[in-house]
């Protein structure tokens, strides 16, 4: 029995990291100032949340480097060796950070409860993951920045904004299909 769960998280987790690379290539970026909407937080998230933090950080290391071979070396997106991990690798998994929402979204049996641990999870997650991003735009894409704005003001303005814009889509997202399919939300036994 033992055996079979592992093999249904590990399973589990391989198809939410092929959804999520599978939605990184609808076109993402919002407006002139290179805002990314993450479409593929929403399965991530929704791992995390079903699986925990362990799983969840599993999962989005594998849709990291996943994401840098298929689509960040090809853009010109990996700079170096350093830069590369922070972005990609490490960005991607600390996504699963949302599963620390996981026992609350467990316990929970109200709506409003459930929908609070999906916001909760959702912005652990989503947030972490554009602060590396953020760090890496200061560090490494600073260079970028308009004239005479600071690198820590450019990342913010880019990251920030990609941050909240993937934040609020991935909570109506994920709070639009609880709704009508909670069971999706629980880890049948």
């Amino acid at each position: 029995m033992m055996q079979e769960t592992k093999l249904n998280v590990l399973v589990e987790g391989a198809v939410m990291v092929a959804f999520a690379e599978a939605l990184e290539y609808i076109p993402h970026t919002v407006g002139v100032s290179a805002i990314e909407v993450q479409f593929g937080l929403i399965p991530l998230v929704l791992y995390a949340l079903r699986r925990g933090v362990k799983p969840g950080l599993t999962a989005g290391l594998v849709w990291g480097l996943l994401d840098m071979v298929l689509r960040g070396f090809s853009s010109g997106s990996v700079l170096n060796a350093w830069q590369g991990i922070l972005e990609y690798p490490i960005a991607f998994a600390v996504v699963g950070l949302a599963g620390f929402a996981a026992a609350g979204l467990a316990g929970a049996h109200s709506k409003g409860t459930v929908t609070g641990y999906i916001i909760l999870g959702t912005i652990l997650g989503a947030l972490a993951k554009y602060f590396c991003h953020f760090i890496a735009g200061i560090i490494y894409w600073g260079s970028y920045a308009p004239k005479g704005q600071s690198a820590w003001l450019y990342s913010l303005i880019v990251n920030g904004g990609s941050a909240v814009v993937s934040t609020i889509v991935t909570v109506l997202v994920l709070v639009a299909i609880y709704l009508p399919a909670p069971q999706l939300f629980r880890v049948s036994k």
